[in-house]
């Protein structure tokens, strides 16, 4: 099987990469629903070590580098309150913390969460993190350059192995709200 972006040479459809997926994401493959089928998320195996973005891209394909994105956790406070949320944004932008996460969360202060906590509420590896299977109580803010992609390369959950989605099946997960302008240019 080829995969719609990339040169993989282990490509399988996410229900069939059931064995090789962190429980989470396992079943929020498995409960999967919306509009876009799970048949058409597919899980690539990728070799943790060249996962330096310029090595990554080098290996297996320039193309994904515009259509890469990251997922990361955060933390915003209010007085003694504290919400958490996931945010996905394209890997050549970074996440806009301080105005529009903030704003969405309603907190006076936000910042990265920390390791330990979003590997372990998660249930998924540092470096792996990926918007499908998060804790349902969790937002899931979406740049909406994301949505826009026919298909975007993100974590899988482990450090081995990404998901490639179609950009609009971001919008039918768990909490999904896509915000305009929440990946940001880097400098």
């Amino acid at each position: 099987m080829r995969a719609p972006l990339g040169n993989f040479t282990d490509v399988r459809t996410a229900p069939e990469a059931l064995d090789v997926l962190v429980e989470p994401v396992a079943r929020a493959v498995r409960h999967w629903a919306g509009p876009v089928p799970a048949e058409e998320v597919y899980w690539v195996d990728t070799d943790p070590e060249v996962a330096d973005t310029a090595a990554f891209v080098a290996h297996y394909g320039r193309e994904l580098l515009e259509a890469s994105a990251n997922c990361v956790i955060v933390t915003g406070r209010r007085g003694e309150a504290r919400r958490h949320a996931a945010c996905l944004v394209l890997s050549h932008t970074r996440v806009d913390v301080n105005g529009v996460v903030r704003k969405q969360l309603d907190a006076r202060k936000a910042s990265f969460a920390a390791t330990d906590f979003a590997t372990g509420e998660s249930g998924m590896e540092y470096g792996g993190i990926t918007p499908v299977g998060l804790p349902d109580d969790w937002p899931l803010l979406i740049d909406a350059a994301v949505t826009d992609l026919p298909y975007v390369l993100v974590g899988s959950g482990r450090r081995r192995g990404k998901l490639l989605v179609p950009g609009k099946a971001f919008a039918q997960l768990p909490g999904a709200v896509v915000v305009e302008g929440l990946g940001v240019a880097v400098d």
